[in-house]
C-alpha cells in the first residue's frame, strides 16, 4: 500500500475530528465524553503540527509527528467496540465506521514502518 500524503491524512483526520465532536455532544455519560475528549485532544495535537507544515510539503508521504498519535490506536479500537453505546445518533455512528477504518489503516501503516 502506498503511504498516504500529508494532505490526504489531514483530510481524514479533520473528518474524524468533526465526527468525534458530534459524538462528544451526543454522548450521554461523562465517561463517554471523557473518552471522546481524550481522542479529540490527541488528534487536535497532530493536526496542529501538520498545519505548521508548508502547503508545498502536503504532497509528501505522511509521517507521524506527535507521540500521542502513536498511542491512540487502542483508544480508537476501544471506541469501535463501544461505539453503539457511546455514539448515539445513527448517522454519526455510520459515518464514524467509514472514516475510522481509513484512519486506523493510516496509523497502523505508520507503526509498521517504525
Amino acid at each position: 500500500m502506498t503511504a498516504p500524503s500529508v494532505a490526504d491524512t489531514l483530510r481524514e483526520y479533520m473528518s474524524l475530528l468533526e465526527l468525534l465532536d458530534d459524538a462528544y455532544w451526543e454522548a450521554g455519560t461523562i465517561q463517554h465524553k471523557d473518552m471522546l475528549y481524550d481522542i479529540i485532544s490527541i488528534f487536535n495535537q497532530e493536526v496542529a503540527e501538520l498545519n505548521k507544515l508548508s502547503i508545498l510539503d502536503h504532497h509528501y508521504p505522511y509521517e507521524v509527528i506527535t507521540e500521542g498519535i502513536r498511542r491512540v490506536i487502542p483508544k480508537l479500537q476501544k471506541l469501535e467496540d463501544q461505539q453503539d453505546d457511546v455514539i448515539q445518533r445513527t448517522q454519526t455512528v455510520t459515518d464514524f465506521k467509514e472514516i475510522q477504518s481509513s484512519v486506523l489503516a493510516i496509523l497502523e501503516a505508520q507503526l509498521d514502518d517504525v
